[in-house]
């Protein structure tokens, strides 16, 4: 029967890529493949170690730690991070009775980048963590030197040169309870003598004009006379990069250290006491430790205002919010009712023309094709008022979601923007099995029905508003990525308010997103200008399966952008597997008895042997970010220090799953007059790669109003910055080049 079942191949693809978007993590934590107690990147290796000398007892002294080793000239960092970066984080998963203390965080080194300074530790760094052995921790009865207790660890880390890579690792290992561990005694001793000491004596802190008056006594006698190190544990308080330089004093004055430190011009905390670390320079870390003091004075005085946008220069003020990737969010502030009305309007435009999207399209036009099955009668027209309804809460319902997530874990400290779905390689794997799985169907290869039990069709004939609903969520999925270009300032803007009125402009795309199918479904006239069924159905429906194999190949680039080579080539296998699954599973008799089971078994291994590889993010920066003899790598030092000498910045955020970006990118940035042109004014060209999650990117965007790609901007010195529309063309890139 022509186009039998029109919504089927979506609902049930849909179903069986979330069962496997839900495998492949697993797969990923499977024994041997990801969960050890090493981890090795191309910057860092990870261990996950223990010291238990008298064994695991309640008020015996157990020790946990993670320790990272880098590569030359990498750097993690500190508890505060100084002028960018991100702390390690430890997630613990002990069993009942053990509790995990703070890490006990060792001294950490200044690492000055260009004009900038970041608190961290190069080298090898042991992050101690302290176990607490409860009364409530039960023993085994018959407890042997054998017994042992599993801990498990969540680890991210944020690993730095001339470029920033957001790493992490799951670790496993087992202690054990009786016996001792002491061979890891060394490293933990050494971390041990990295801890900064209590300070006896007292301190104090005043603030006077712009600066920091800072007094400290009760240092050994040893140490009076040296230059010393100021960490202070409040991020975003001091001049970071001014302690090595300009603007920072230090002295002596009997056995007091006194130092005059500036605030930093972006101050964001306005502390009542502040603990802070004073350390040795390197070279005097030759001595018996200690090596440094820790202590907490209050503040005395009245903190300076805060500097206002206006006071500062737009390009610093974009590069400096690009690196404060710990600064805590702003309060929410709601929008003026004319400027939240013009939003809504431009989310609900940006929703209607998602609908001509490649991916989109194909899905709208099978929907509505299908109004050619309804009888004209009132039934039928109930019919599809209720399919449209149905479509249009699948719509919206999950653009909610989508929005209340971002804004959730936003709101938590995590640096996500819109698109984020798209930097999980398990959600591209998924997105590719659901359009390869869909273009069969639609090639004919296999017909849902014979796929799945005679139940389940009955049940989905006897709902087809569930596949009207499912249908809503199967558009909003593949349209989600292409929304930057019509609407990135309204998704910038929905960052910043109030969650009712974000919630509201993400509803409001998804009402413009389900509107040409609502309209058609709500008045007959639009349905009856379709054409009457006929073969010609049947061509259409075979010719929608190639922009759906375009986007599988798409989809495996993108894939390949973030798990490497072995990942779009582990993925391309496993969906050769799932198409001979499919396709044996459209046999009839004999033949499908014999090859369904066989392909697949293939299928399942491909899956558990190659899952892994999939889904596991590739280390090193992605192919988009290589240096190449036009653009380099962004980062938000190198836009400040270009900045500094005079030279402006042309920057393309952009990402492998961003079609707009690949789009402007083939034709606008390779345009050769704009590249003259570039050329001619020496300007410089970053390009900033956002395929996987950067947190960096992430607040490189939200200082210019954005929460998405693709973003370009012209930094022109003593200008502001000149942010370019997401549809790039060559005259708006040369018309920007003409103002510096």
């Amino acid at each position: 029967m022509v186009f039998r079942s029109l919504l089927a191949p979506f609902v049930h693809a849909l179903l069986l890529v979330l069962a496997c978007l839900g495998a492949l993590p697993a797969l990923a934590q499977m024994p041997g493949n990801a969960v050890r107690e090493v981890v090795t990147t191309p910057h860092v290796r990870a261990e996950l170690m223990a010291h238990a000398p008298d064994g695991v007892a309640p008020g015996a002294p157990v020790w946990v730690g993670l320790q990272l080793t880098h590569q030359p000239e990498w750097h993690t960092y500190w508890k505060n991070a100084g002028d960018s970066g991100l702390p390690t984080t430890l997630s613990w998963t002990l069993p009942p009775g053990v509790e995990a203390g703070d890490i006990a965080w060792p001294l950490p080194r200044k690492i000055p980048i260009g004009t900038l300074a970041n608190y961290g530790y190069e080298g090898t760094v042991l992050l101690p963590v302290p176990l607490t052995i409860t009364p409530d921790f039960k023993m085994p009865l018959l407890a042997s030197a054998t017994s042992e207790m599993e801990i498990k660890l969540h680890a991210s880390w944020l690993v730095c040169h001339k470029e920033c890579i957001p790493e992490e690792g799951e670790f496993a290992l087992k202690l054990p309870l009786k016996g001792s561990t002491a061979f890891n005694g060394p490293a933990f001793d050494a971390a041990q003598a990295a801890q900064p000491q209590a300070l006896a004596g007292e301190s104090r802190i005043q603030v006077d004009g712009n600066s920091l008056q800072v007094s400290v006594r009760g240092l050994p006698a040893a140490v009076q006379g040296k230059t010393l190190g100021f960490f202070p544990e409040t991020p975003e308080v001091i001049h970071t990069a001014a302690v090595s330089g300009t603007g920072w004093t230090q002295q002596w004055a009997g056995g007091e250290w006194q130092a005059r430190i500036p605030l930093a011009e972006h101050r964001s905390n306005s502390p009542d006491a502040m603990p802070f670390v004073l350390t040795l320079a390197d070279a005097d870390r030759q001595a018996d430790p200690p090596w440094g003091w820790r202590t907490e004075s209050p503040v005395q005085g009245t903190w300076p205002a805060t500097a206002t946008p206006a006071a500062v220069s737009p390009a610093l003020q974009a590069a400096l919010a690009s690196n404060a990737a710990a600064t805590p969010a702003l309060a929410p502030t709601a929008a003026p009712l004319p400027t939240l009305a013009l939003a809504l309007l431009g989310a609900l435009l940006g929703g209607l023309l998602l609908n001509l999207m490649p991916c989109v399209f194909p899905v709208l036009a099978i929907k509505v094709l299908g109004f050619t099955q309804h009888h004209p009668d009132a039934q039928g027209q109930r019919q599809r008022r209720a399919g449209g309804w149905a479509y249009t809460a699948g719509v919206v319902l999950s653009f909610l979601l989508l929005g209340g997530l971002m804004l959730g874990l936003r709101a938590a400290g995590t640096q996500l923007g819109w698109g984020f779905q798209l930097q999980s390689p398990a959600v591209v794997a998924g997105l590719a099995l659901l359009f390869t799985l869909i273009g069969l169907n639609l090639a004919g290869v296999f017909e849902v029905g014979q796929m799945v039990p005679s139940s389940l069709a009955s049940l989905q004939a006897r709902n087809p508003v569930a596949n009207d609903f499912l249908s809503g969520v199967l558009a909003v999925v593949v349209a989600s990525p292409c929304t930057a270009p019509f609407m990135g300032a309204s998704l910038g803007l929905a960052i910043g308010l109030p969650a009712w009125q974000a919630l509201a402009l993400f509803a409001a795309l998804g009402v413009g997103l389900a509107l040409p199918y609502l309209a058609a479904s709500l008045f007959p006239a639009v349905a009856r200008l379709l054409p009457r069924p006929g073969p010609w159905m049947d061509t259409l429906r075979r010719l929608l399966a190639f922009p759906m194999f375009a986007t599988v190949a798409w989809l495996v680039w993108v894939l390949g952008q973030q798990s490497g080579i072995d990942g779009a080539g582990a993925l391309l296998a496993l969906l050769v597997a799932v198409s001979a699954v499919a396709w044996a599973l459209g046999l009839r008799g004999r033949s499908r008895l014999v090859l369904a089971p066989a392909t697949a078994a293939i299928a399942a291994v491909l899956l558990v042997t190659w899952g892994p590889a999939i889904v596991q993010p590739q280390a090193a920066a992605p192919v988009g970010t290589a240096a190449t003899a036009l653009w380099q790598p962004w980062s938000a030092d190198k836009v400040q220090a270009l900045g500094a000498q005079g030279q402006p910045v042309f920057v393309d955020f952009t990402a492998a799953w961003c079609v707009t970006c690949q789009v402007n990118k083939k034709t606008t940035l390779s345009n050769t007059e704009v590249l003259a042109d570039f050329q001619a004014r020496n300007v410089a060209l970053l390009r900033a790669d956002w395929t996987r999650q950067d947190p960096a990117i992430t607040q490189a965007l939200t200082s210019l109003g954005r929460s998405g790609v693709p973003v370009y901007v012209l930094y022109r010195p003593q200008q502001a910055p000149l942010v370019m529309t997401e549809i790039l063309s060559p005259s708006e890139v040369r018309a920007a080049l003409a103002t510096l």
